[in-house]
């Protein structure tokens, strides 16, 4: 079973969705993102946990990873969740944490990738799917592909165009991974 973590409007939890992946439960930071509502829609178990309800980030980490085990979930997809999480959840889900970004990691990681690759000038960025460790867009990649930026893009438009790539690899990636076929070296750390 899949826990996706949201912070946003939720076209890649929707990419899952239309799938038919063994999505258990979507979680948030954003008590107001629209992923949330996508998620009911689908009948599925939904809940926030904004970071200003916990002492701590650790804290509410540990909450949301009991939340996630609480209802079956072995694989924790991130779908635009715009945390870091902590030690802790790690911990609990070791080898078992997916990420999509908007860029050809290791080039532009961060919360402004598609800005970033931008105001460098880059002719070419793409979209990843890896494993989550402890850095930031660090962990080991598993699938890529590669968009081309156009001489008029703005964040926006060359935004939508990965979006359209991350909405294929990722539950490609998922796929590989619940059918056995993709294996972290993380999961050993």
């Amino acid at each position: 079973m899949i826990g996706v973590l949201v912070s946003g409007e939720g076209t890649n939890l929707q990419a899952l969705l239309k799938a038919g992946l063994p999505v258990a439960a979507v979680a948030s930071n954003n008590t107001k993102a629209r992923a949330l509502d996508r998620a009911a829609k689908a009948g599925i178990e939904a809940a926030a946990f904004p970071a200003i309800e916990f002492d701590s980030r650790e804290h509410r980490d540990e909450e949301l990873a009991d939340w996630l085990t609480e209802r079956g979930v072995e694989l924790v997809v991130l779908a635009g969740y715009m945390q870091l999480l902590t030690k802790p959840f790690l911990e609990r889900f070791p080898g078992r944490i997916l990420n999509v970004h908007p860029s050809l990691l290791p080039a532009f990681p961060g919360a402004h990738a598609v800005e970033d690759a931008l105001a460098y000038g880059a002719k070419v960025t793409g979209a990843t799917v890896h494993f989550v460790d402890e850095g930031i867009d660090t962990g080991p990649i598993v699938l890529q592909e590669a968009v081309e930026v156009l001489e008029d893009d703005t964040p926006e438009t060359l935004h939508t165009r990965i979006q359209q790539v991350e909405h294929r690899l990722l539950p490609t990636a998922v796929r590989l991974f619940l059918e056995g076929s993709l294996s972290s070296p993380v999961a050993s750390a």
